[in-house]
């Protein structure tokens, strides 16, 4: 699948994200209001944060898409991961306002009392993003797109938060009248973890970590190679959809420069076939250590 192609079916996922969000805010606000619902109201601000970051994630894709210019030699994919950064921002700040009110509610005593058609939204709402959160998971494996699937980990916070706010409400009309505020605070508190690990995954990628395993993968494919005598550097990048790689070995020294080029392609054909959207630079280096043992 080409990149751009990976791009749109991400923006697909963005898309299903905003329209989701869009209908829970709707429906938790103004049940968890006409029902006097602390949990819910929470819940419904935190689909309003999601529904702002998934706009924020669907203009950094449409930006990834832009080609390679004078300023961006290597294209715009990281621009989703800036967006992902302003959507971290967003969620952190709502959090600590749906705390605040919690616990003054909690402090005044300001208990809701909310009633069973609260409890079947909250109910509604957590399944239905369990379904936005496989669909999204199961596409961001497909396109590769670090931005999407954290967007997905986020939508199964979502239906967990929505499951906690259940439980709260039925604490309630349980008898158990703390509760529905006590799982507001728990919401603000499930927000403001999720926005504090998006932030720290995409910062990781911004600042180029890359996973340790993957590279140890990656080092294993190109030394098994025929040609190549020994893997001297291998770093990489993850640029949203597509991750660069900069792979530097050693051949004998006195291979002809074809000989040598079509090495390099070998490791550029097994990267790509091996690892998918990759772009990998391949630095080729004489090995003397024949030569050396020779004159010794």
């Amino acid at each position: 699948m080409h990149i751009k192609d990976k791009l749109e079916q991400a923006k697909k996922g963005a898309r299903v994200s905003i329209l989701m969000y869009l209908l829970l805010t709707v429906a938790k606000v103004a049940f968890g209001w006409m029902n006097e619902s602390h949990a819910l109201v929470a819940d419904g601000l935190n689909n309003a944060t999601d529904v702002i970051s998934s706009f924020a994630l669907l203009i950094g894709l449409s930006i990834s898409m832009k080609p390679a210019d004078s300023n961006h030699n290597y294209g715009h994919y990281r621009s989703e991961f800036i967006s992902s950064l302003i959507a971290s921002f967003i969620m952190f700040a709502v959090s600590v306002q749906v705390i605040i009110q919690g616990v003054t509610h909690f402090i005044k005593g300001e208990y809701s009392s909310p009633t069973s058609e609260a409890a079947i939204v909250a109910l509604i709402s957590a399944l239905v993003m369990l379904g936005v959160y496989f669909y999204n998971s199961k596409l961001a494996k497909k396109v590769g797109s670090s931005a999407l699937k954290a967007a997905a980990y986020d939508n199964l916070s979502d239906a967990l938060v929505s499951f906690g706010t259940l439980a709260g409400i039925i604490g309630v009309m349980s008898g158990f009248h703390t509760l529905d505020t006590i799982a507001a605070i728990v919401v603000g508190l499930i927000i403001m973890k999720t926005s504090i690990d998006i932030f720290r995954d995409t910062a990781i990628t911004l600042t180029d970590g890359f996973d340790v395993e993957t590279l140890y993968t990656m080092k294993r494919h190109v030394a098994a190679i025929p040609g190549v005598v020994h893997v001297v550097d291998l770093k990489g990048r993850n640029h949203g959809v597509i991750t660069f790689a900069d792979v530097t070995v050693t051949v004998d020294s006195s291979l002809t420069v074809k000989e040598s080029h079509d090495i390099a392609e070998e490791i550029e054909g097994r990267m790509k076939a091996e690892f998918g959207s990759i772009e990998t630079i391949v630095h080729i280096e004489p090995d003397d250590k024949k030569k050396a043992d020779e004159k010794q």
